[in-house]
């Protein structure tokens, strides 16, 4: 069973108080986003580059940490809820071949994600490099796209790539309510992002049951929207993974993304929040149980996180307190700034791909 390579005692029933709350406002994938912070930032890394200790045999169908050492859960809608949901995936079903060609074969899947009534089936996309194996597996979660216009493995069609070419077994999960995907189980999946990051756990789960994937050298990419997905997993799950990498992330404050995002592009949705949670005003709570870094001091994974300084979509400030929140809670990650790009990243793209890449074998090497 893989177990979190930092043990969880005692303390870690101080999870229930949380770290401060960034002073910004907002971020995700949206077409129509705020001006960007006008700030410069340094091209630099933040803090050294993490070292990663093995882990145990790992088990498909893991159990949550022991209750008592959980923060207490206010409603069904939170983090804390999620992290006593046991990480339950079915095998990868093969529904069509897209590709074939001399580097990897690449197909439409489908898998389930979760158990009983609240399961669902998940589509995506599954790139296979040639040869035996095995292969270390990554799973790849896309930044927003408006559901009804979304295509199969849409989103990161680049990472695929790359990933694939450079050895790595690559599965992209569209998502509930994406592409082929089941419907969304509730009316708050969306929102919260707490559907997504069901599904992006399960899909771990589902690769590494392949029998030409190295269940014990697993990874998480996570882009935009996919990379507060992949920061929610990492502290709802520890040990999920053996290492992460996030590009461009929305902000680790929830409140930040429903106001950034959520306000002016889906106020009907806002409205729905507030009427489930109560306003921010009323029940701070609620919004903190939904953000990723009430709950760093969980992460047992090493992050590689890259941002441009001119990002208009997810403003520098929000990587800047993630960071600054990480190294607060001894989580082995760090930052590497990308001077003049964008949200997208265009010019230093590649380079950024071979640093993830560089990054993730020397992690899971040492897993």
């Amino acid at each position: 069973m893989r177990l979190p390579r930092r043990v969880h005692g005692l303390a870690v029933a101080a999870l229930a108080v949380t770290l401060v709350l960034g002073a910004c406002s907002g971020s995700d994938d949206e077409d129509s986003s705020p001006a960007a912070d006008p700030t410069s930032t340094p091209t630099a890394t933040v803090t050294p580059e993490p070292s990663a200790a093995p882990d145990a045999e790992p088990q498909p169908d893991a159990e949550p940490d022991p209750v008592e050492q959980l923060p207490p859960v206010r409603d069904r809608l939170s983090l804390p809820a999620l992290m006593r949901e046991p990480v339950r995936a079915g095998r990868l079903r093969e529904t069509a071949v897209e590709l074939s060609n001399e580097a990897y074969t690449r197909s439409r899947v489908v898998y389930r994600s979760g158990s009983g009534p609240d399961a669902v089936d998940v589509s995506g996309v599954l790139l296979r490099p040639r040869g035996r194996g095995p292969f270390p597996g990554i799973v790849l979660n896309h930044g927003y796209i408006e559901p009804s216009v979304y295509e199969p493995g849409q989103g990161l069609a680049r990472e695929q790539d790359y990933l694939a070419r450079a050895g790595f077994a690559v599965l992209h999960t569209d998502y509930r309510g994406h592409a082929s995907s089941d419907p969304p189980v509730g009316p708050f999946d969306r929102e919260t992002r707490l559907g997504y990051t069901r599904d992006a756990a399960g899909a771990v789960r589902a690769l590494e049951r392949e029998p030409y994937v190295d269940a014990d050298r697993m990874a998480m990419l996570g882009r935009s929207m996919g990379g507060g997905v992949t920061l929610n997993a990492l502290v709802a799950h520890p040990g999920l993974v053996e290492a992460a990498v996030v590009y461009a992330s929305v902000s680790s404050d929830y409140l930040e993304n429903l106001r950034w995002f959520t306000e002016p592009n889906r106020p009907e949705a806002l409205t729905g929040i507030y009427e489930r949670l109560g306003t921010p005003e009323r029940d701070p709570r609620a919004y903190r149980d939904l953000s990723a870094r009430s709950y760093f001091d969980r992460i047992t994974e090493p992050v590689l996180l890259h941002h441009g300084t001119v990002d208009e979509t997810c403003p520098p400030r929000w990587a800047r307190a993630t960071q600054r929140l990480l190294d607060r809670a001894g989580v082995p990650a760090r930052t590497q700034w990308w001077e003049g790009e964008g949200h997208t990243f265009y010019a230093a793209w590649e380079q950024s791909m071979e640093q993830t890449v560089r990054f993730l074998r020397r992690q899971l090497r040492r897993a």
